[in-house]
């Protein structure tokens, strides 16, 4: 992936190193503003945020700064006054706000919520997934297209049984939508499906699905031990990475060709896992994400 840095409040003037910033409420709207100045920079944040965003394409997601007035996601207090005062409410950041308010369906996380192991893994299963879409809808190829679900299938079925279904039939296009018709019906539905993290219930299932490729090669005591395993996911004993590691060694015992490519086993790459837990990767201002190829190609770019 590529990383394009930017930094909202040096965009629009403000210097390095600067006052301070904070949102007020004021005359009952919010305002974006500088204490120590009286500096009101509210028109200028949401001309550069509106005319910034206008001129992307390409682009997957965003990681955004963490309790920033400008580029923070949410929760950021709102004052009642640019002196001395106290919280009155909170809201977005004017940047953030108008990258969640444009682009509503990527990958959108601040950096300190990336610090939570599950909240990252989704962010980037999220940020891969439709960077790979992206190339389909380039590529404008049906068969393209089939592949896309048919090597997410297990995964999406993991995030959304119900969306699942949905793309499903949109693949099989029983409408007769012309392609550029049925890839953006296949993208909202794709959207929704990845729109939350999935819970164990779902995963539960896809993990109970997924051993029926070997019901009829496996002993009896390995199934027995599979199933209770699953149950200990459940009451969040192990972590689920654990039953994916039983259900690939039996893919490369079997040579199971149904389920090699299943990205449900690898949504990202993996040296992404031990880039993130270094606990002194710190993220800097506000970045971009622009995928450029999928999860599987990515190991050798």
């Amino acid at each position: 992936m590529d990383f394009i840095p930017v930094c909202a409040e040096m965009e629009i003037g403000l210097c390095v190193p600067r006052n301070s910033i904070r949102l007020v409420s004021a005359n009952g709207e919010i305002r974006l503003v500088q204490p120590a100045t009286g500096l009101d920079v509210t028109e200028k944040m949401q001309s550069f945020a509106a005319r910034f965003l206008d001129t992307l394409s390409g682009i997957d997601g965003f990681i955004l700064k963490f309790r920033s007035p400008s580029c923070g996601m949410k929760d950021i207090k709102v004052y009642s006054g640019s002196a001395k005062s106290h919280a009155v409410s909170k809201a977005s950041g004017f940047f953030g706000g108008a990258v969640a308010r444009t682009f509503p369906n990527l990958a959108i996380e601040d950096e300190g919520r990336l610090r939570n192991f599950n909240i990252r893994g989704h962010f980037l299963t999220k940020l891969y997934a439709l960077a790979s879409f992206r190339e389909v809808e380039n590529e404008a190829s049906v068969s393209g297209l089939i592949e896309f679900h048919t090597v997410n299938k297990l995964l999406l079925a993991a995030h959304s049984q119900k969306e699942s279904n949905i793309l499903g039939n949109i693949v099989a296009n029983r409408k007769r939508l012309d392609f550029a018709e049925q890839a953006e019906l296949y993208k909202k539905h794709l959207a929704e499906a990845l729109k939350r993290p999935p819970k164990h219930t779902s995963k539960s299932n896809v993990l109970m699905h997924s051993i029926g490729y070997f019901s009829k090669r496996l002993s009896g005591d390995e199934k027995e031990y599979f199933l209770r395993n699953v149950e200990r996911y459940k009451e969040k004993r192990i972590p689920f990475s654990a039953l994916l590691a039983m259900l690939q060694s039996w893919i490369a015992r079997f040579d199971e060709e149904r389920l090699k490519n299943q990205t449900l086993f690898e949504p990202f790459p993996e040296d992404l896992i031990e880039l993130c837990i270094d606990r002194q990767c710190e993220w800097a201002g506000s970045e971009l994400f622009e995928g450029r190829e999928s999860t599987r190609r990515s190991k050798n770019s």
